[in-house]
C-alpha cells in the first residue's frame, strides 16, 4: 500500500512564545518582524508546506500586517493566516482574505492560491459573549465570507448578521474560498466546525481520544451533509537518541518557576475554555516524567495555555507517532518546538525526508 500523503506545518511564534528555556523571556526570541520573518523564511527552505501566523492580541505582532509582508519574501510555502471572530465586519474580512491571497500569488500547479484561514472564535479583548452565541457567531461569519469568496451574491439573514450584496469584484486566485482550519472541544465549537469549516484542528491528546474525536465530529458533519479533514497541532522534540530527546525535554524546564508559569498560561484570552481544560486534564494523567503515553510528553503545558504537549523521541519513534495518528485519520500536522527555528532545522533534518508530504488539497 502507497504511503499516505499529508500536509506538514509549522509554526511562526508571533504571539511572543519563542524559548530556549520555558517561561524565561529572552529579548532574542521575542515577537519581532525580523524573527517571526525568518522562522518562515526557514521553514520554507527546510521543506515545510504550510505555516501557522496565530493571532494573539496582546501578545506580540499583528497577524494581518505580518502576513501581508511575508507573504512578499515567501515564494513556496502556504500561510494559514489566523484571525479572530468580531475582528472584521464579514465582508471586509472577504476582501481582506482576498487581498492576502493575490499578494501571497499561485500554487505550484497555478491552480489556486496558497492562503488558508484559521478561524478563531475567542472573545475579543475586552468582550465577553457566552460560549453558544459566539460559535453561532463564528458560523454565521464563515457562511458569509465563503459566499462572497465563491463569487456568489449575499442574500443572508441570520441573528448576528443580515447582509444583501453583489458578488464581491475581488476574489481569491481560485474564485474560490479558502480552507478554513477551526478547532475546539466544546459541544457548540464541534457542531460551529460540524456546519462551517473544512479542517477541524485538534490539540495533543491521547490516541483513543483523537479516535473518539474524529468519530464524533465525522458523525456531526454528516448531518450537515458535509464532510471533514482533520489536522493535529503539536510540538516536536526530535533527535538521534530518546535519551537526547528526553534530555532536550528536561532542559526545556529546568528553569521554569511554577509561578511564572502559571502566569503564562492565564494570560491567553482563551485560558478557560474546554481545550485547555482537557491539556491540563492530560498533564494530570502523565507519568512522574511527563509522559501520557508512548512519546507524548505533556510538560510544555507547565508554560503555555494551549497546545500543551510534544512527540519526544527518535527520527523513526516521531514518525511512527505521526504514522500512528495518519491512520486514524489526520491528514494535516502543525508542528513547533523551541527555539522554533533551531527545530524547524531538527525535524526537515530528521523526518522531513521520510515522510509523504504535500499541501492539503480541500
Amino acid at each position: 500500500m502507497a504511503e499516505q500523503n499529508c500536509e506538514i506545518a509549522w509554526f511562526s511564534a508571533l504571539c511572543d512564545d519563542d524559548y530556549e528555556f520555558l517561561g524565561v523571556p529572552d529579548p532574542y526570541l521575542q515577537s519581532s518582524w525580523e524573527h517571526c520573518r525568518n522562522i518562515v523564511l526557514r521553514a520554507e527552505e527546510g521543506g515545510f508546506d504550510n505555516i501557522l501566523l496565530p493571532s494573539g492580541y496582546s501578545l506580540g505582532l499583528d497577524t494581518t500586517a505580518f502576513a501581508a509582508a511575508v507573504a512578499t519574501q515567501v515564494r513556496r510555502i502556504k500561510l494559514l493566516w489566523a484571525t479572530r471572530m468580531g475582528e472584521d465586519w464579514p465582508p471586509q474580512l472577504a476582501r481582506r482574505i482576498a487581498t492576502l491571497d493575490r499578494i501571497l500569488g499561485p500554487n505550484a500547479s497555478g491552480t489556486g492560491g496558497r492562503l488558508n484561514v484559521n478561524i478563531i472564535s475567542s472573545d475579543m479583548p475586552g468582550e465577553k459573549i457566552e460560549s453558544g452565541p459566539r460559535y453561532a457567531r463564528a458560523t454565521e461569519i464563515m457562511k458569509i465570507v465563503r459566499t462572497l469568496l465563491n463569487g456568489e451574491a449575499l442574500d443572508f439573514q441570520g441573528d448576528f448578521f443580515k447582509l444583501k450584496l453583489d458578488p464581491p469584484r475581488i476574489t481569491t486566485l481560485s474564485g474560490k474560498c479558502p480552507a478554513f482550519y477551526f478547532g475546539g472541544l466544546s459541544h457548540e465549537a464541534r457542531e460551529c466546525a460540524a456546519e462551517a469549516c473544512d479542517v477541524y484542528l485538534m490539540w495533543p491528546d491521547t490516541m483513543d481520544k483523537v479516535r473518539e474525536n474524529i468519530a464524533d465530529l465525522k458523525a456531526r458533519a454528516a448531518k450537515y451533509g458535509r464532510t471533514l479533514k482533520f489536522g493535529y497541532r503539536v510540538h516536536v522534540i526530535v533527535r538521534e537518541t530518546e535519551d537526547e530527546a528526553r534530555a532536550y525535554a528536561d532542559r526545556l524546564l529546568s528553569k521554569l518557576d511554577d509561578e511564572a508559569g502559571k502566569a503564562i498560561r492565564e494570560k491567553s484570552l482563551d485560558a478557560k475554555n474546554y481545550g485547555v481544560q482537557r491539556q491540563q486534564e492530560l498533564r494530570g494523567a502523565a507519568d512522574g516524567d511527563g509522559f501520557v503515553e508512548e512519546n507524548l510528553w505533556t510538560g510544555i503545558g507547565r508554560a503555555r495555555s494551549g497546545c500543551g504537549a510534544a512527540i519526544v523521541g527518535t527520527p523513526d519513534q516521531v514518525l511512527a507517532k505521526l504514522r500512528a495518528y495518519q491512520a486514524e485519520g489526520i491528514e494535516a500536522f502543525i508542528l513547533s518546538g523551541y527555539p522554533h527555528v533551531q527545530e524547524a532545522d531538527m525535524f526537515a533534518r530528521y523526518v522531513l525526508p521520510h515522510i509523504q508530504h504535500g499541501p492539503l488539497e480541500i
